[in-house]
């Protein structure tokens, strides 16, 4: 998950409960008893692999909410509710067990102190596979992971109907890409250096050429966070030298907000960048398999190259200023970085033209033939 649940990110506690205390958390809430639990990595959530003693010796992950996200049931239902129905639409996106009041989520004390903070907790299955950022990425994964994200955002905006959903409008959640320029309050954690001033670029530029756009966008709802570590692949075929692969699960979905197609596109570019040997020649790919379910029209396409920039600007900014806050989680808060920076510089160096070249012939190339 990405930290922070709107502009306030300094006041999430992340729970921190012992791997015993999990398991007896799942044997009192949902009536499971644990064979084998072991801990997940985790943003400000807490997260647990979970192996009962049932037949079968089913797998299921146990989701702790931070006690700032806790406090916003119909948030959690609504993510919840979107999974149950992309899994009932076909979509491998886990599904929650019910408790033993057959309710999908429980609010429990993190121990039994008078006054003590109450966390959300859910017991969702485990979804098989590996995450995209353990495998050597190549053009079809790419296609695939596009035309996914605009899968999941086009039947969740048509035919997702729930009571819930309303509260998916969080104005200033600040992992809504329309909320670029709330990075303002939050630039200080970077100090003074090149990396703040590209940065401060983008904002800039964002707030000039991306804010006075939205209404020409196309609504929808978005996963918001399609990021490589949210989403599994399996090998379903090919060679040993060239194996195909298939989408195997899609995870985390914490950051759903109402937003625009052209946002999610430009997230999964992004996070899809982050781990490639040849990030500027990513997004052509992507592009053309989001396009391939939803083509964006012109003035879309003409705010992705600010929509990535502003993107990686939110997980750079946020990070170094939730490290600060959470120096002990600095190594995960801090992944995207390590080449992050690297990737923003390169984008502005080269510039918007030159950038959007690459893309878009790529993207142009897919209407000749399908990908391999």
């Amino acid at each position: 998950m990405s930290p922070g649940n709107d502009c306030r990110p300094q006041t999430l506690t992340k729970p921190a409960l012992g791997e015993k205390e999990a398991a007896e958390l799942v044997d009192r809430v949902f009536g499971l008893k644990v064979a084998w639990i072991g801990s997940l990595p985790s943003y400000d959530d807490q997260n647990f692999h979970v192996r009962v003693s049932a037949e079968g010796a089913a797998e299921y992950v146990l989701k702790i909410t931070n006690s700032e996200d806790s406090q916003e049931p119909d948030l959690i239902e609504a993510q919840t509710q979107a999974m149950m129905f992309l899994s009932a639409e076909g979509f491998p996106s886990a599904t929650p067990y019910r408790t033993k009041d057959g309710n999908i989520m429980s609010l429990e004390s993190g121990d039994h102190r008078p006054g003590s903070k109450k966390y959300m907790v859910r017991l969702l299955t485990y979804l098989p596979g590996t995450p995209v950022a353990k495998i050597a990425t190549n053009a079809q994964i790419l296609y695939e992971i596009g035309r996914l994200a605009a899968s999941v955002d086009k039947v969740l905006s048509e035919k997702f109907r729930h009571p819930s959903v309303k509260s998916l409008h969080r104005g200033q959640f600040i992992w809504n890409l329309a909320n670029v320029p709330l990075l303002d309050q939050y630039i200080y954690a970077l100090g003074q250096n090149k990396y703040r001033t590209v940065v401060e670029e983008v904002i800039e530029q964002f707030k000039v050429k991306v804010i006075p756009k939205l209404s020409s966008f196309r609504a929808c709802i978005n996963h918001g966070d399609l990021n490589d570590h949210n989403i599994l692949m399996d090998s379903s075929a090919g060679s040993l030298e060239n194996p195909q692969y298939r989408v195997s699960g899609i995870l985390d979905f914490s950051d759903m907000s109402y937003g625009y197609y052209v946002f999610e596109v430009a997230i999964a570019i992004m996070y899809m960048m982050i781990e490639s040997p040849d990030p500027l020649s990513v997004g052509g790919h992507v592009l053309a398999g989001f396009e391939s379910v939803v083509p964006l029209s012109t003035e879309e396409r003409s705010a992705l190259f600010l929509l990535v920039s502003g993107r990686f600007a939110q997980s750079l900014v946020i990070a170094a200023h939730t490290a600060l806050l959470y120096p002990e989680n600095k190594e995960y808060l801090t992944i995207t970085a390590k080449t992050g920076w690297k990737h923003l510089m390169t984008m502005f160096e080269m510039g918007q033209e030159a950038v959007e070249k690459t893309w878009f012939e790529t993207a142009q190339a897919y209407t000749q033939h399908a990908p391999s």
